[in-house]
């Protein structure tokens, strides 16, 4: 269920939706990036880092 909420939140801001996967990291700046330049290269990354396993 968390995962599915991610995602919708992905569509709106993907910045935050990996903040609240992965916490505080680079892949949030790198989602801030993509983000400031162009909506869908930053909802696409967000997917992607969303929808991933996280690192153990």
């Amino acid at each position: 269920m968390k995962k599915i909420l991610l995602v919708i939140l992905c569509f709106f801001l993907p910045p935050l939706a990996v903040l609240f996967h992965d916490g505080l990291s680079r892949k949030v700046l790198w989602a801030l990036l993509w983000q400031l330049l162009g909506h869908i290269p930053g909802v696409i990354y967000g997917i992607l880092v969303v929808t991933k396993e996280p690192a153990k």
